[in-house]
């Protein structure tokens, strides 16, 4: 018989993780093991301020798994939808000849990882029974360099703001998993273009700040046509 404290039903992922240290060890293996996962998920869980669910509890009841499978192929959809901005924008840079060298070679390779994402996401997706979000039709200013890169860096920190906002709300321990792996890497891509337009890597300090659906779905609808 487990000794692994009962789900509650408005919990995520993350919280039942932050609670069952059993889960938590298996998790840390899905992450690869080791100090550097662990550190990993507890800063993941620093930054989502994860201790808010023992002070406050949700009103919404997601208490069968179908309910729970629903919220999380909205949450992947959201992310794919996302992803499909990025790479697009990515590939309309490279298709611009505005770039040469090492730049180049940068974007070409940021732009390698959003379609690497995209395809995961929409396998996610289709894996747990939903239909993958249609690839919108994007329009960007493909204009100068300098704005270019100006944009891609706020792209990609937005790109990492957007999954920390989500992350408490996954149910499944596996789509958090590759949530956390996507958003290091978007993290990555941000702190890389932040150094090459001038900007600090860290804008945030020790602690990125997510930022929540509304949020950043508004500060992308102006490159969505259709």
């Amino acid at each position: 018989m487990s000794n692994a404290p009962p789900e509650r039903a408005d919990s995520g992922a993350l919280q039942e993780l932050e609670r069952d240290p059993a889960s938590r060890k298996q998790f840390l293996k899905l992450m690869g093991g080791g100090v550097a996962a662990t550190s990993a998920f507890s800063i993941f869980l620093a930054a989502c301020g994860g201790d808010d669910d023992k002070k406050t509890q949700s009103t919404e009841s997601t208490s069968t798994a179908a309910t729970q499978e629903s919220g999380d192929i909205k949450i992947v959809n959201y992310a794919l939808t996302l992803e499909y901005l990025e790479a697009d924008f990515y590939q309309q840079v490279i298709d611009s000849g505005l770039f040469k060298g090492a730049q180049q070679s940068l974007i070409q390779a940021i732009g390698d990882h959003e379609n690497q994402h995209v395809e995961a996401l929409s396998g996610t997706v289709s894996k747990l029974g939903g239909t993958p979000a249609a690839e919108p039709q994007t329009k960007f200013p493909i204009d100068n360099p300098k704005n270019i890169l100006t944009l891609a860096a706020t792209v990609e920190n937005l790109g990492a703001a957007a999954y920390l906002g989500q992350a408490d709300k996954i149910k499944n321990k596996e789509i958090l998993a590759a949530a956390i792996s996507i958003h290091s890497v978007e993290a990555r891509h941000a702190a890389a273009l932040n150094f090459l337009t001038g900007k600090s890597p860290t804008p945030d300090g020790g602690f990125a700040k997510p930022a929540s659906m509304d949020q950043v779905l508004a500060a992308v609808k102006p490159f969505i046509v259709s």
